[in-house]
Formats: structure tokens, C-alpha cells, sequence
């Protein structure tokens, strides 16, 4: 059983004081029957409730797929930059998502936002290894003893990164490269083609485990998940 005022906010109604004023106001049915009692409970995937003759579709979590743009801070508040929750539309600021994992603010590319905590903490387990794909512009020829040295462990300054994969897309002064990780460390890539003596120019991250960026979202939309990427996730170990 839930209450009334918790599901018109995991709906994305407004928050719990906002439904409770919708409640107030008499615009709540549920099952046909107008309810003013924040504190009514309900079988959420049982009722029908409506909020001035609209349907509400309740879901336990929410999966969102994000192409964050440059210039967002991958946090759901931050007191100099906007944030990843700040690109979205008021109904899904409300639903108290958070981003799973994080991404540089100069960076772009395919960030998940959820309030499923446990489905977070899987992905984000240091011991689960999950690949994330990055294409990176790199200032500087990249070259076969660059990609045997991300094989065998970039040495940084406070530790070695795991072996990550490296292929050259195109070699140049400027080299456009693709990276998998199987581990997310502040500035990470950054850091480890600066130990080569290179500087990357932009990062956008691709894939994120069994997820891919969707080639229609232009930097700062997003989509929900489909069914089938989120029966990708239940299944992801």
C-alpha cells in the first residue's frame, strides 16, 4: 500500500506538498471517487488515479537516457554550474533522479539518470568491470605503442588503471580514437593520454554496459528507456 500524496510525486505530479495541494483541491480521483486525504492509501499498481482528468501511470523506478551536453555537472544540485537534473523538463526534475555514474562537465555522451538505487549501485560496483565506451578526440599522434600501453595499465599518479582497450579511428596531429574502460576514475581518460603526452580536445561517451547512445538525441535531450534496454539492465551481472 502506498499513500496518495507518495504516488502522485513518484508519478511526477510535483513534489509530496504539491500533491497534497492537488488532493486538497479535489482534483484527485482515484477509481472514480474524488479523494482530499493525502494519507489515503492505495494498491499503486491497482488503482486508477486521475489528477484533473488525466490518467497517471504509475512506475515503481525511472530510466532515463540522457546525451548530456558540455557545460552540465553530472550532480542533481551544484551551487556554480547547472546540472544534469537542471536540463530536464519540470515533471522529471520532480521525481528525485540522480545520475548513475558521472561524466565531466567539459564532457558529453550517454549518461543514465534513475532513482533505482539498487539497479546504481550493480552498475557502478567496482568489482562488476561494467565497460564504458568513450570517442575521443586526442591533440597528438596516437600510435600502436599507445594502444599497447593502455593494454598493459596506464601508470598514474595515485594508481594503475586497469587495462582498457584503444583503437585508432584516424591518426593525425589530431587523432579521433575510441576507448573502453572498465573503470571510471576522476578524469580518467584525460589523465591517462596525458601521461602519454597528449591532451584530449573532447570526450563523449558512447556506451555505458549494455546501453548505447541513441544517434537521435542531440546534446541535452533524452528519452526513457525502452523495454527491451531495460531488460538489458535486469539482466546486466
Amino acid at each position: 500500500m502506498m499513500r496518495l500524496d507518495k504516488y502522485l510525486a513518484k508519478c511526477g505530479a510535483g513534489s509530496r506538498a504539491q500533491a497534497r495541494r492537488l488532493i486538497r483541491s479535489g482534483q484527485v480521483r482515484v477509481d472514480g471517487i474524488v479523494v482530499k486525504d493525502g494519507g489515503f492509501t492505495l494498491k499503486p499498481l491497482e488503482a486508477a488515479v486521475t489528477v484533473a482528468g488525466k490518467d497517471l501511470e504509475y512506475r515503481e523506478h525511472h530510466y532515463l537516457l540522457l546525451n548530456k551536453p558540455a557545460g552540465v555537472v553530472s550532480a542533481t544540485r551544484d551551487s556554480h554550474y547547472p546540472t544534469v537534473i537542471d536540463v530536464l523538463p519540470l515533471p522529471y526534475r520532480q521525481l528525485k533522479l540522480f545520475p548513475v555514474g558521472r561524466l565531466d562537465r567539459d564532457s558529453q555522451g550517454l549518461l543514465l539518470l534513475s532513482d533505482d538505487g539498487p539497479l546504481a549501485h550493480r552498475l557502478l560496483a567496482p568489482k562488476k568491470q561494467v565497460p564504458k565506451t568513450y570517442r575521443v578526440l586526442v591533440r597528438g599522434l596516437v600510435a600502436e605503442e599507445d594502444i599497447e600501453a593502455f593494454a598493459r595499465g596506464i601508470v598514474l599518479k595515485e594508481f594503475t588503471a586497469l587495462p582498457a582497450r584503444l583503437e585508432i579511428i584516424q591518426a593525425g596531429d589530431q587523432s579521433l580514437v575510441e576507448v573502453v574502460l572498465l573503470e571510471g576514475k576522476f578524469h580518467q581518460v584525460k589523465r591517462m593520454f596525458l601521461a602519454r603526452g597528449k591532451e584530449v580536445v573532447s570526450l563523449t561517451r558512447t556506451a555505458f554496459g549494455p546501453l548505447r547512445l541513441d544517434p537521435g538525441l542531440a546534446p541535452g535531450e533524452f528519452r526513457e528507456l525502452t523495454q527491451a534496454e531495460l531488460d538489458l539492465l535486469e539482466d546486466w551481472q
